[in-house]
C-alpha cells in the first residue's frame, strides 16, 4: 500500500484518498508520510535518537534550573 501511495505521489496525486480506501486512520497516515521512504532499521534508529534527544533536553533543563537556583543563593 505504501509503495502504491509513493507512486501516486510521484505522479502528482495527493495522499487524500488513501486513508479511506485502505481503512487506516490519520495517525497511521502521518507515520507513513514521515517514515515511508525509510527501511525499518532506519526508522527505528530515528525513533531511538528522538527518545535520546528528549532525555538530553530534559537533563539540560534540569541542570539549567539547578544553576539558576545556585546563582540566587
Amino acid at each position: 500500500m505504501l509503495r502504491e501511495a509513493e507512486v501516486a505521489l510521484a505522479q502528482g496525486r495527493g495522499w487524500g484518498r488513501f486513508p479511506e480506501s485502505w481503512g487506516i486512520g490519520a495517525k497511521l497516515l502521518s507515520l507513513a508520510q514521515e517514515y515511508g521512504g525509510l527501511k525499518s532499521s532506519q526508522a527505528k534508529r530515528i525513533k531511538d535518537l528522538e527518545r535520546e534527544n528528549s532525555r538530553l533536553k530534559k537533563a539540560v533543563a534540569d541542570l539549567t534550573l539547578d544553576k539558576l537556583i545556585c546563582e540566587r543563593r
